[in-house]
Order: C-alpha cells, then structure tokens, then sequence
C-alpha cells in the first residue's frame, strides 16, 4: 500500500506487482478502440488511408515497446496497459536504470496525440464535404477516449497502482506538478 497525500486528504493505494487482468484489458482497449475508431474515419479518405493510419499506429506502439516497456518494472508482467507482457513476447529485457533516463516533453508526445489528432481533422475535412451521422459519432467517441477514456485508465487504474511509478517515471515527472 502506498500512502498519498491529494488535497489535504490522506488516501491509500494499493500498487500491484502485476496488474489485474481486467485493468490491462481496458487500458489497451482504450487505445484499440482509438484506432479502430480512427481508422473507421480516415477511411473516407480510402482504403489507403486507413491502412497508412493503423501503420502509424503500430509504429507508435512499437516505439513505446522498445523505448520505455523493456526497461519496466512490468516488463513480462500484466501492466495497468497491458503491454509489459506484450514486449516480452518481442523484445528483449532492458535496463530498468535507463526508464529512468528517459525525458518527457511536449515534443515526446506529440506522436501520441496525433493518433487522436489526425482522424479528427480528416473527420471534419470529411464532415465539411459530406455530413455523415456515424462519422460524427465516430469522432466524438475517439475525443471521449482521447480525454475521458485515458484519464480514467491512467488516473484511476494504471498510474494510481504502479510500481514504476514509485521507482521513478518520467510521464509522471511531466504530467504531475509536484507539490511544494
């Protein structure tokens, strides 16, 4: 159990070796339905497009599997998103000291929020062209799941239950102002 001071509110939290299964199914349900989601939109654009999207996808995951996953405390394990077990299904052990290492910034995560980003502004390209209900839908689901969806995933299962967390993580570095 972890004690954590949040408003003057003394709280626990219970931080897991491995994550319930139940937790990581959701967490990288969130992002596949992002990118079903995304891909579902740009496919106004083409068969092309939607294939060049999911790409760009499975690139940014890779890129998350290699850079940070193999160094985790979670690697090989059930995470709060799932993918501890996934890199080790791929990727080989890395240095837990170089998690650390890593430096989030804006610049960082600009990827990450063009997953959400891209669709939504071919949505509206679309939406201008010709208006469709379920493409409207399809772009107010992605924004519910870019903003409510991971701030549930990371705010109230993954993040709030992580080991790594307490060893040192970057994300959290930038995410979370520390309090003087």
């Amino acid at each position: 159990m972890r004690l954590q001071q949040e408003g003057g509110d003394t709280t626990y939290s219970q931080t897991f070796d491995r994550f319930p299964l139940w937790m990581g199914l959701v967490g990288i349900g969130v992002s596949v339905a992002t990118y079903i989601l995304g891909a579902y939109i740009l496919f106004g654009f083409g068969m092309a497009a939607s294939i060049l999207y999911i790409g760009y996808c499975a690139a940014i995951e890779i890129s998350v599997l290699r850079g940070s996953c193999v160094h985790c405390y979670y690697y090989g394990k059930v995470c709060g998103l799932a993918r501890g077990r996934i890199c080790s299904l791929f990727f080989r052990r890395g240095s837990p000291e170089k998690f650390l290492e890593r430096r989030v910034s804006i610049r960082t995560i600009i990827p990450d929020l063009l997953v959400a980003a891209v669709p939504l502004i071919g949505g509206v390209g679309l939406l201008v062209m010709r208006f469709n209900w379920m493409l409207l839908i399809s772009m107010l689901l992605i924004v519910l799941l870019a903003t409510a969806g991971n701030a549930l995933v990371r705010g109230s299962l993954a993040c709030r239950h992580c080991a790594q967390r307490d060893l040192g993580c970057p994300a959290e570095r930038f995410f979370v102002r520390q309090r003087v």
